[in-house]
């Protein structure tokens, strides 16, 4: 196969199972290299354990992951340098400054002139009067934006991202999802985008996928899973979905 017609992230009947809970059961996707695909789902619909997955943090029961060609997790050493995640909900060392923050994230990633890679995000992010700041002093904003630059730090060909504007004031969350249209664009990276923002969601993805029970309920367009359902809205139809609801067009 033609290397640039390959997917950018490949999941193959994927399943996992905890004890005698199964998380995922058997889904498959493919994501094209330079898009951004939402996944959905209710809280245990899936979804952590299909991105830590696809991470190479979490070792499938059956099925197959790859990642940029590399299959998840035994070769995830190939990739990882070209992968990052980002969430409101990991925080970074509270005591350590920003800009040691992003030191300490640049080396683990071995990020080439490092020192002028913080400086540029810096710029780019509006970083720059709180570099030297304590994570722990942050506001919720700022910590998103510090968030969002350390996942871009080694310029990744595939984002993950968990909720990545929750929190956010709708003036901040505009400005991080302009920034994340403007680096998918100027890097054809391939974004893999978990939100319960439905507006966020049809503004950004190409496509989205919906899960539910460790299946995969919907996956299209917005606007093809708003012609099934018969909605005007993702947030209905992500309703519908997570509450058992089909309607005429769906079936």
């Amino acid at each position: 196969m033609d290397a640039a017609a390959s997917p950018a992230i490949a999941v193959d009947n994927l399943v996992k199972v905890y004890k005698a809970s199964t998380a995922v059961d058997g889904i498959s996707f493919k994501l094209a290299a330079g898009t951004i695909t939402g996944l959905l789902g209710g809280n245990g619909a899936g979804k952590t354990t299909t991105i830590a997955t696809i991470m190479g943090l979490v070792t499938p029961t059956s099925g197959l992951v790859t990642v940029l060609g590399a299959a998840m997790p035994r070769e995830r050493y190939r990739v990882l340098h070209r992968m990052n995640f980002e969430s409101p909900y990991v925080d970074m060392p509270m005591r350590l400054t920003v800009r040691q923050n992003l030191t300490v994230f640049g080396e683990l990633y071995a990020v080439p002139d490092l020192k002028g890679r913080i400086i540029e995000l810096a710029s780019e992010l509006d970083l720059a009067d709180f570099l030297d700041w304590p994570a722990g002093k942050l506001s919720s904003g700022q910590k998103t934006r510090v968030s969002l630059a350390k996942a871009l730090l080694n310029r990744p060909d595939v984002l993950l991202l968990d909720e990545p504007t929750a929190s956010l004031d709708p003036d901040t969350a505009d400005w991080v999802r302009s920034h994340l249209e403007k680096y998918r664009a100027e890097r054809s990276a391939t974004i893999l985008l978990a939100s319960h923002n439905m507006n966020e969601v049809e503004r950004l993805c190409d496509r989205v996928i919906i899960m539910k029970k460790g299946r995969i309920e919907g996956d299209g367009t917005p606007a093809a899973l708003l012609a099934r359902y018969g909605r005007e809205t993702l947030e209905d139809v992500f309703l519908d979905v997570a509450r058992g609801r089909t309607s005429e067009a769906a079936r």
